[in-house]
């Protein structure tokens, strides 16, 4: 089912959607902005934090689309603890079978490295109460689907399907770097996680759910 405004829809992503979520990611990777010249392995950062979500999320997971295809994303997990799981034992073991490990140094990595040991690593909980925000999204738009409120509603859309499963809350972690995000996120009603859980340059917000997106 596609609902549309204007001339975008969203719809459930698919496994034919994959390619396209990968290209997102990378396209905004860089906080918010396109990161295909840092980035030597263009599909890693879409295999950590956007195709995966197709596959162990996908009744939370979501495309925006035009014309022109796929031009964005909201991405969720309704079980942080449970999704860390799924990509620690499922789905980063046969991607980390195929990729080098940097080593722990960042000051030797080069290019998507920090993304190989991100693989090797594991994928670590983030410094928030997940008893209160259990879950986690993603969300990202190209430039052309930006400053249309398509942000906004994609989000009602994933928000309101982790609301009608019972999730009390949702977390989100973005760029300290990304202030254009923080100001979304605290126009539709998350706040700066109390305290802050700061890992590396991330900041996490979160919401409670069962509230209207204003």
């Amino acid at each position: 089912m596609i609902d549309r405004r204007g001339p975008f829809g969203i719809r459930p992503a698919t496994p034919e959607d994959r390619a396209a979520l990968s290209m997102v990611c990378l396209r905004t990777g860089d906080a918010g902005e396109d990161a295909t010249g840092k980035e030597d392995d263009p599909e890693l950062l879409g295999l950590i934090y956007a195709v995966p979500y197709q596959v162990g999320a996908p009744e939370f997971a979501f495309v925006i689309e035009d014309s022109g295809g796929v031009c964005g994303y909201v991405l969720g997990a309704a079980d942080t603890m449970a999704f860390q799981r799924f990509m620690n034992d499922e789905w980063f073991p046969p991607i980390r079978a195929r990729l080098r490990d940097p080593g722990a140094d960042a000051g030797l990595w080069n290019g998507s490295d920090w993304g190989r040991r991100v693989v090797h690593e594991g994928w670590s909980l983030p410094p928030v109460d997940l008893a209160r925000y259990p879950a986690h999204g993603h969300i990202d738009l190209l430039p052309r689907a930006q400053g249309r409120g398509l942000g906004r509603w994609a989000m009602e859309v994933m928000l309101g399907a982790l609301g009608a499963q019972g999730v009390p809350g949702i977390h989100l972690g973005l760029s300290a770097r990304n202030g254009k995000a923080l100001g979304f996120y605290e126009r539709i009603g998350f706040r700066v996680a109390d305290p802050p859980g700061i890992l590396d340059d991330t900041v996490f917000v979160v919401k409670a759910l069962g509230r209207a997106v204003m």
